[in-house]
């Protein structure tokens, strides 16, 4: 054997990969069931999405989500510079309503100064005022003390809270079994306490993408998920502007 052979010098070209219009990033909670499995039910052609994780407690309180802000910087950092993201995203609606906007956008800059970000709690405000919703109804899985400060941060955005209702679960990994026929009824109940504008079902690993429409043709309102509103936010932050037929009113209109 002539070991001083060498392979044949082979012409190539390059093209923009899977991104060819956007690289969006996700920094994904460790616990979480739904977010990315929600995300693969959107066609999104020439759409690069890729995902981090960040170590967070099953167990759901105040302290175990503002644990995450210190490691938030590391969890975003994992998400290479190189990629050139249009926009990166936090997928928490609690622990980003605690940390603040700003926190979790510092967060991320660290690594990528230049980057647009968002959360689901951020992208929520943003949906209602693209829904033209002031009075909204609010169901969440979490406990009375993870249930307020949500409620809260939408008050001090200007919005109407009229009702909220919980299931009152404090294991991230039980919220992610919780069927969608219980949100559906949930949604129902709160609806008969108090008029709204808009729905919001709040925390990402609540798995509720496809149920959206049948939920807003059933009560005829428009249902707006963390995941639904966190999407599409991070989308349109991104530079993409599609829409989807057939996930509610936010993703199919706005």
């Amino acid at each position: 054997m002539n070991n001083s052979r060498s392979p044949l010098s082979l012409d190539f070209t390059t093209d923009k990969g899977f991104g060819s219009r956007a690289t969006l990033g996700l920094v994904v909670l460790a616990t979480d069931q739904t977010l990315e499995n929600e995300l693969r039910q959107l066609p999104l052609p020439g759409v690069a999405i890729h995902h981090s994780r960040i170590f967070n407690d099953a167990h759901v309180d105040e302290d175990t989500l503002l644990a995450m802000k210190a490691r938030l910087p590391e969890a975003a950092s994992l998400l290479p510079v190189e990629f050139g993201f249009s926009a990166i995203g936090f997928g928490c609606t609690s622990a980003s309503t605690l940390i603040g906007d700003d926190g979790v956008a510092e967060a991320i800059h660290q690594t990528h100064p230049e980057v647009a970000t968002t959360n689901p709690v951020h992208a929520a405000v943003a949906a209602f005022r693209a829904l033209d919703a002031k009075r909204i109804a609010v169901v969440t899985p979490y406990s009375e003390t993870v249930t307020l400060p949500v409620i809260e941060r939408f008050e001090a955005d200007g919005l109407d809270v009229t009702a909220f209702g919980s299931f009152l679960i404090e294991d991230d990994l039980v919220v992610a079994r919780v069927s969608a026929d219980s949100v559906a009824a949930g949604v129902a109940t709160v609806l008969e306490v108090a008029e709204a504008d808009a729905v919001f079902i709040s925390c990402t690993s609540i798995r509720l993408l496809d149920q959206v429409q049948r939920i807003e043709d059933d009560l005829d309102i428009p249902v707006v998920s963390s995941n639904t509103a966190f999407l599409w936010h991070l989308l349109r932050s991104g530079g993409i502007n599609d829409r989807f037929e057939g996930f509610g009113t936010l993703l199919g209109s706005h």
